[in-house]
């Protein structure tokens, strides 16, 4: 299969997935406020390295247990559609679309079920407690969960906003793209980056 790759936070639609989940969680469900210190002090002891990055995302996922969030990612995929950049809604269709994010993957998939996205490769929390099922689904590994889910894709254009975190797959494709703001420039020599 020849296919089309995006990342998803900054690259078809802007800001971070997962904190507007939980903006958009807050105002409807103030109470999830309990969870704060619990977050709080997660994000502390990674600061200090006591916790790794996964154990660290678990503890922001925590709140989930709280709410129906399966119930709530359908309502918020309704207005974080909205926001999709105008570049991807004007994407060539005649190859599907790949998305791979760290993004939690219930949040994604209906999102990305309105916006016709044939695969979504992402990280796999537990939407009822929030914890993190798989590694994380960032950097190279990645590539890992790309080769693991299509193993036979052959990757055309690729999109990212971000060299730093997404230079692994971004070498994945014929050619390589990035985003920032909604606005596309190709990448040259990207070894060299």
């Amino acid at each position: 299969m020849i296919a089309d790759l995006y990342d998803y936070d900054g690259t078809i639609c802007p800001g971070d997935t997962g904190s507007a989940f939980y903006l958009y969680c807050l105002a409807r469900r103030p109470y999830i406020l309990i969870f704060l210190p619990f977050q709080l002090l997660g994000g502390l002891c990674y600061k200090l390295h006591i916790l790794d990055s996964f154990s660290r995302r678990c503890s922001i996922h925590c709140y989930m247990r709280a709410i129906n969030a399966p119930r709530l990612a359908e309502r918020f995929a309704k207005k974080r559609v909205q926001k999709t950049f105008a570049y991807f809604l004007r994407r060539d269709q005649s190859r599907p679309a790949v998305v791979c994010s760290a993004s939690p993957a219930f949040l994604l998939q209906p999102i990305c079920a309105q916006l016709g996205v044939a695969h979504l490769i992402a990280t796999d929390v537990d939407p009822h407690t929030g914890r993190i099922r798989t590694p994380v689904c960032k950097g190279a590994r990645k590539v890992e969960f790309l080769h693991r889910a299509l193993p036979d894709t052959v990757y055309a254009r690729v999109y990212s906003d971000s060299l730093r975190h997404d230079a692994p797959i971004l070498r994945l494709g014929t050619q390589a793209f990035l985003v920032r703001r909604g606005t596309v420039r190709e990448l040259q020599n990207l070894d060299k980056a």
